[in-house]
């Protein structure tokens, strides 16, 4: 029987602090990750999470990852994660650090995200010298996809697009992202390191520790390039696929420090601030004293809850229609969203936009569910008429409304609003009269918001006067057409 006890016990290693205790994508495997074996994510994660334990950081670290073999790194690291599209990593990690300098800012990204889509928001992170760090896997291939070429891939390496091996005539040379952003004045620390054997982990593992140290001190922009492993793209054992890294990968990307001026540079100061609520309308040149109170008929309402979908041609005044509802809101003190979705061609082309007004915050501004259609053609009234909410509203711009869309469930009214806004004197008011329809059915807007979105947007005072004139003529039209039901 042994005679030692708990106390004559030192762990040396463990499990780091920064993963969580389970991982919960696999609910059979809750202990596993979902990388392949001998993938070199593992190591990178292990010594990226081994940095945040000994820099006692990981309450202030927001993790940046974005799609690749990275994706689901929100699922094993126990930081602030935040999820971000393909390439974004960098400008996803600009605004994090800049609208919360105290936190620690890291971006990890594979190579076919980084140095491919990603190009652009890497550089300009780079050159601005964005104080954050960022963790760059190169395996040369995009492995996720299932093995196409990268912007790393080697010279000869086959791939699924390079099925006779890369070539520099047609695919181009390898990009080396450490030298080329090493050309720039900002970046404070470019290393690059490898997972091919012991001696390169215990190196990447300084290297890591070292670009996220910089962050903490403020010292700026640190990118670590990290030379990984992949066995199954690769078609490899783990114990071969180490080997190209040491032997093939090292001879197109020296192992080493690419750049340091760590002991040049003075901890950055932060200059600018992301600025309070309060601070917003002098910012913008809104006295006080001129701003309007929030009308009664807005604050005496609390089932404002407008999902209007405005679609039509281009040229037909769909965004500015949406743009008037959205401003008049923002005036009255309602929360309010405005997201134009429109084709290449602008003019004559499909043009539509999403308006939500409400009293209570905004969840999305995708308008899936109208609750109002204006439908300013046929087109547009057949793309989306079955898409409103029953009990809802179809405002369409014709003489009548087609047969086959009409519905029992919804509230319609078909005019030759064109015509009404020629009578007016242009036809190109045929959005304010269909406007003053929707102004009048939904009684959410004071005609005061109305008014000083109009005196925002209008730049015109002939479109002003005329835009009114629609506008109350809308409201007529929809007061008539009522009394016409009712007798």
């Amino acid at each position: 029987m042994s005679n030692f006890v708990d106390s004559d016990y030192e762990v040396v290693h463990e499990k780091a602090k920064s993963f969580y205790e389970i991982y919960e994508r696999k609910e059979e495997l809750q202990h596993q990750t979902h990388y392949c074996p001998g993938c070199g994510h593992g190591n990178a994660h292990k010594l990226l999470a081994k940095a945040i334990d000994e820099l006692g950081i990981q309450n202030r670290v927001v993790l940046i990852s974005p799609v690749g073999c990275s994706v689901f790194a929100y699922n094993y690291f126990d930081v602030g994660n935040v999820q971000a599209a393909h390439g974004r990593a960098p400008a996803v990690g600009t605004a994090v650090k800049r609208s919360h300098p105290q936190s620690i800012v890291i971006s990890y990204q594979g190579d076919g995200d980084l140095s491919a889509i990603g190009s652009a928001e890497i550089l300009h992170a780079a050159n601005r010298g964005e104080n954050m760090t960022v963790i760059f896997v190169n395996n040369g291939i995009y492995s996720m996809t299932g093995g196409q070429a990268a912007p790393t891939t080697l010279l000869g390496q086959k791939s699924l697009t390079t099925p006779f091996g890369r070539s520099a005539a047609n695919e181009g040379y390898p990009l080396r992202v450490s030298e080329l952003l090493a050309t720039l004045e900002a970046p404070v620390f470019i290393e690059r390191v490898g997972l091919g054997d012991n001696k390169q982990i215990a190196q990447a593992a300084r290297a890591i520790k070292k670009a996220v140290e910089n962050q903490v001190k403020g010292l700026g922009f640190s990118l670590i390039e990290v030379l990984s492993p992949c066995p199954t793209i690769w078609k490899m054992s783990a114990v071969d696929a180490q080997r190209w890294v040491r032997e093939v990968m090292e001879k197109t990307y020296p192992l080493g420090v690419v750049l340091d001026r760590t002991k040049q540079r003075e901890p950055q100061t932060i200059v600018h601030h992301a600025p309070s609520l309060e601070e917003i309308p002098a910012i913008l040149g809104i006295k006080h004293d001129d701003e309007p109170e929030i009308p009664i008929a807005c604050n005496g309402r609390s089932d404002v809850d407008l999902h209007v979908r405005v679609a039509g041609f281009g040229g037909q005044g769909v965004l500015l229609l949406g743009e008037v509802v959205a401003e008049a809101g923002l005036d009255a003190g309602l929360e309010v969203s405005w997201l134009p979705s429109y084709g290449p061609e602008m003019r004559s082309g499909t043009s539509n936009c999403h308006v939500r007004v409400s009293k209570e915050p905004i969840d999305s501004p995708l308008v899936t569910v109208p609750n109002v259609l204006v439908a300013m053609n046929e087109p547009s009234l057949r793309k989306f008429d079955l898409s409103v909410k029953p009990g809802g509203w179809v405002i369409y711009n014709g003489v009548e409304f087609p047969e086959d869309c009409i519905r029992d469930d919804v509230n319609v009214i078909a005019l030759n609003f064109t015509k009404a806004a020629n009578e007016l004197g242009d036809p190109r008011a045929a959005n304010m009269v269909m406007l003053g329809v929707l102004l009048e059915i939904s009684n959410a807007l004071p005609q005061a918001s109305i008014d000083a979105a109009l005196r925002t947007l209008l730049k015109s005072t002939k479109w002003y006067e005329l835009d009114e004139q629609a506008l109350a003529r809308g409201r007529e039209l929809y007061r008539n057409s009522r009394k016409e039901v009712e007798a």
